[in-house]
């Protein structure tokens, strides 16, 4: 021990430090433009919203969600084949029909039992006489905001059985079990459920048809429920969440106040897309879904079931007015009765032919007319629903349905990686996922020559575990003008930020599931930034990205592999593998001193295994370790020593344990760059600008794969995790590299190559 511990500090360290010396001066040259100061553009501060929940997300009651971890899926198909098989009706084991299906929050406050259809009355029905829209009708549950989407729903068939499979009924091959299909982020996903519903005294508690023996609005709440954890999950909540769900639309939104002067236009455009659509009143803070004198109802949401202009004909004059038909998902005489109300005398100017044109009926079924002038006075909000392309039919398209063109991309903000946090934090703001999208031709009916772009961030899985603690994070986007020369670069860095403001951007940061922008952009390139309000907010998200016109969109992310040079003054290039020779061969003594150390430790076999290199590295590095004086670990060594042990026994020769140390060398010299507090820890946000200039380029999924696997809680980087990051990286890229013999960026390995690399690495 005591010559390992000279050696090391006399020719050891002078090893590792000559060639540590050469490699943190190109560092610094290719970095130089990154460590001095520029001059910052200003842009407006980004601001955040933190609305009350009854002014933004609730429509009903406070809302409140519960979370239950995904079980295996149930095949429909499978488990009524095997009920029908043994003559018994299927008992749902992962929503039982017990008080937590109902609520988490505290105990029913009277006795509910659960009860099938046929239990509830005769002859049950699925469908009776088809559906529509009045058989949704609410009932206890204040998810009102779920009912209008579900009357909305019926206005499309082609939506509805998609949402509602047709295939099931409580006659032929009825075996107590139902199932239906979501949209939940990207994917549509089946949800099976039994039959038994909670009922008080024989009636349904919750939604219901107007009919007594029709059971498909009941059986969709419940499965609407179990996806989310109990019943009382969808106490409260948004209408935009339940049309995407039953959609996999994008929603927007409208404050009525602040109503752009194309409203109405957009509205019927969105009719002719076949669009979803709501509106709500803001709640009263004191009493519950209260009436207004107009006979409408606050903290309530409406569906909007027709936009159309109505010829009208007066004594003095004809023309149109712009009308919009609106339901009350109570179904009943809950309507409202200022102008163009059921019945009042407005109507007898309008012609016989259009009044059947429009289907109008005086029913009490909540269903009712207003102006559109009408409807900005005494609305608050409108919801729009835009459906993604594969919704409409080829006969709807042919009907002159118009559909969008869609994008979709999957993203994760990782505390330390890719949380830069918003405009407002500029130094990690380009740290965010980025993508960048193409728009080539203007709108066919636009003046301007402009495009309409509607991009749509939505943070994953926060509803459904609130009771967890999981509240939804404050979140927006940014959108920046590119040029061709712009387009080289992969990802933006800092100097861009630094120097362009953006273009475009979300009207607000804020705490709900999804937020959504329309814009009018000229033709040309565009770069998207979503991002949390605060930088290290960790979530998952899904950015779309609908145009009228075509589109073009990809993630604007690293290539991985191995460095070539600079890329721009964020990204220095590599140093290793094309770094020239840090130092001229060592001289002759330290040559000696190296295979003098290399056989005192290596003893009669003349290989250094894990044990006795880290008994080398624990003496030689402990200035960088200070965030671990415990020494290295034994995997890390043991992954050293697999990097470079070519014939896999476990032990390294004279020739691969000095490649090992000049690798180790540089990078020590790269890791002291960006730990300029001599912590012997680096911002997980330096790890891409750090591996970049050890010679990696890595993209964003491998960066956060990196920092879950390898960092700390506080998203750093201790000098051995990082010396992992670059063994792994090294390692898997030259196993690939041997593979891909033809530089294809494919390689083909069979099952045994793949377990025996990946394993012994």
């Amino acid at each position: 021990m005591d010559e390992i511990k000279g050696f090391f500090k006399q020719a050891g360290k002078e090893f590792l430090n000559a060639a540590g010396d050469a490699a943190m001066g190109a560092a610094k040259e290719v970095m130089g433009s990154v460590i001095n100061e520029i001059f910052i553009k200003k842009e407006a501060e980004t601001k955040r919203i933190l609305p009350s929940i009854k002014n933004m997300r609730v429509l009903g009651e406070t809302a409140a969600y519960s979370h239950r971890p995904r079980q295996d899926i149930q095949d429909f198909d499978t488990i009524r084949q095997q009920c029908l098989n043994s003559g018994s009706l299927f008992e749902d084991p992962l929503f039982p029909a017990s008080d937590e299906s109902l609520m988490f929050s505290r105990r029913p406050d009277r006795y509910i039992e659960w009860l099938r259809p046929h239990e509830i009355c005769d002859n049950p029905q699925f469908f009776v006489e088809g559906y529509s829209r009045f058989d949704v009708q609410q009932g206890e549950l204040g998810d009102c905001w779920l009912l209008a989407a579900a009357a909305n729903l019926t206005q499309d068939s082609n939506l509805f059985f998609r949402v509602v499979p047709p295939d099931q009924s409580f006659e032929e091959n009825y075996a107590g079990i139902f199932h239906f299909r979501f949209w939940q982020y990207g994917k549509w996903v089946d949800v099976v459920i039994d039959d038994r519903l909670p009922t008080s005294r024989g009636e349904l508690m919750y939604m219901h048809s107007a009919e007594r023996n029709e059971f498909w609005s009941a059986l969709l709440e419940k499965a609407y429920a179990k996806l989310h954890g109990s019943y009382e999950a969808l106490k409260g909540g948004s209408t935009c969440e339940a049309m995407e769900d039953f959609t996999g639309g994008v929603t927007e939104w409208y404050d009525l106040k602040e109503a752009p002067q194309n409203l109405f236009s957009i509205l019927a455009k969105a009719a002719e897309r076949n669009s979803m659509m709501g509106c709500s009143l803001e709640a009263d803070p004191n009493v519950l879904e209260a009436e207004t004198p107009e006979g409408l109802i606050r903290g309530h949401a409406y569906s909007i079931t027709k936009v159309c202009m109505i010829d009208i004909a007066t004594p003095n004059r004809q023309g149109k007015i712009p009308m919009i038909r609106l339901r009350n998902p109570w179904g009943n005489e809950a309507e409202w009765n200022g102008p163009w109300s059921d019945g009042s005398p407005e109507w007898r100017y309008i012609p016989d032919d259009q009044k059947h044109e429009i289907g109008l009926n005086f029913d009490r079924d909540g269903e009712f007319w207003m102006s559109f002038q009408d409807f900005l006075h005494y609305f608050e909000r409108v919801e729009i629903c835009n459906l993604s392309p594969d919704s409409l039919t080829e006969s709807q398209q042919n009907d002159g349905k118009r559909k969008w063109e869609m994008s979709m991309f999957e993203g994760e903000w990782t505390p330390g990686v890719t949380a830069g946090g918003c405009r407002n934090f500029l130094e990690t703001f380009w740290h965010n996922p980025q993508y960048v999208i193409t728009l080539e031709d203007p709108d066919e009916e636009d003046d301007d020559g402009k495009c309409t772009v509607i991009v749509a961030l939505m943070q994953k899985n926060r509803r459904s575990k609130r009771n967890l603690g999981m509240e939804c994070l404050t979140i927006g986007f940014a959108i920046y003008h590119l040029n061709e020369r712009d387009l080289q670069v992969r990802p933006q860095g800092l100097s861009f930020f630094k120097y362009r403001s953006s273009v475009a951007r979300s009207p607000h940061f804020i705490n709900t599931r999804e937020v959504t922008a329309r814009f009018k952009l000229p033709p040309g390139h565009y770069l998207i930034v979503p991002s949390t309000f605060d930088p290290n907010e960790e979530g998952e998200f899904i950015i779309r990205v609908f145009s009228e016109s075509q589109m073009d969109m990809e993630e604007n992310d690293d290539h991985v592999g191995y460095g070539d040079g600079a890329d721009n003054d964020n990204r220095p290039g590599g140093l290793y593998p094309n770094m020239p020779s840090p130092v001229a061969p060592p001289v002759d003594p330290q040559k000696e001193a190296l295979a003098r150390l290399f056989k005192s430790v290596a003893g009669a076999d003349m290989e250094v295994d894990w044990m006795e290199l880290k008994r080398i590295l624990d003496h030689s590095l402990r200035d960088v370790m200070t965030a671990t004086p415990e020494g290295f670990s034994k995997d890390i060594c043991r992954s050293m020593v697999a990097m470079l042990d070519v014939d896999k026994s476990g032990k390294l020769g004279l020739e691969e344990f000095e490649a090992l140390l000049t690798d180790i060398a540089k990078w020590k010299a790269v890791f002291k760059i960006y730990d300029v507090h001599q912590t012997g820890r680096i911002d997980g946000f330096q790890l891409r600008q750090a591996l970049n200039s050890a010679g990696y380029h890595l993209n964003n999924r491998i960066l956060n794969a990196l920092v879950h696997r390898y960092g700390s809680r506080d998203g750093k980087i201790a000098f051995d995790d990082f010396l992992m990051c670059a063994v792994k990286i090294k390692t898997f890229i030259d196993i690939f590299k041997d593979k891909d013999t033809e530089n294809t960026e494919t390689a083909t390995f069979t099952m045994d190559e793949w377990i025996e690399s990946t394993i012994y690495s």
